[in-house]
């Protein structure tokens, strides 16, 4: 079983949105999913309510309880956890990242944001797990923008990834319907981004894009 932790200090980053995202499209490939929901807002488990149904399973957990949740995912025959994290580097922060075995730092392309990946690189470094920042809600055509902030990204010892997700009303639409962007428009710019950045996430954890037939069959028995 592989765990991603989705980890920022700063609120309003888009942690949530990409992490139900994430969880989507593993399901998509054929993966059998849990998405843990440490955030005492709960956004993940109310996007779940939205959409109805298990698919994702989305468990609304305190931090104390991960290691337990996480031992159960296990045994239920889980293949990719993803962790929502609260808005703060505290405690549940630390346990997500010790748990996984990739943290995706998301921030904005601003000032307020990049003064506070500062305490998250920190965390990450602590945890001594690999940590990249994601570029979220970028502007269009904002090519020198990127290549400030990923100076500054750099400047703090971590490593970025290497595509962003743009600022798109998919996003937004989609998940108020409990859906992903590629569920809502499977043809938009905003599924593509999306799933290029599933590649690049299993690539990071040396997982099949998509699961070998027998498990694929086994996951929808």
């Amino acid at each position: 079983m592989k765990v991603v932790a989705i980890i920022s200090q700063k609120g309003g980053v888009g942690k949530t949105t990409i992490a139900v995202h994430l969880a989507v499209a593993a399901v998509q490939a054929g993966y059998t999913v849990a998405l843990v929901d440490l955030d005492p807002q709960a956004t993940a488990a109310q996007w779940s309510d939205w959409r109805g149904g298990e698919n994702p399973a989305v468990v609304a957990a305190p931090h104390a309880r991960l290691t337990p949740t996480l031992k159960e995912a296990a045994e239920s025959g889980v293949d990719l956890v993803i962790i929502d994290s609260p808005p703060a580097a505290d405690s549940a922060a630390v346990a997500a990242a010790k748990a996984a075995d990739l943290v995706i730092i998301p921030t904005r392309a601003s000032a307020f944001d990049l003064h506070a990946i500062r305490t998250t690189a920190d965390l990450v470094k602590v945890a001594s797990k690999p940590g990249f920042a994601l570029l979220n809600a970028v502007p269009p055509r904002a090519t020198a923008l990127i290549e400030e902030v990923a100076t500054v990204i750099y400047s703090l010892g971590l490593s970025l990834v290497p595509l962003c997700l743009v600022e798109r009303a998919a996003f937004r639409h989609a998940v108020l319907n409990g859906q992903t962007a590629s569920e809502f428009d499977s043809d938009s710019k905003a599924a593509t981004e999306v799933q290029n950045l599933y590649k690049w996430m299993c690539g990071q954890l040396h997982m099949s894009e998509r699961p070998p037939v027998a498990q694929s069959k086994k996951a929808h028995a």
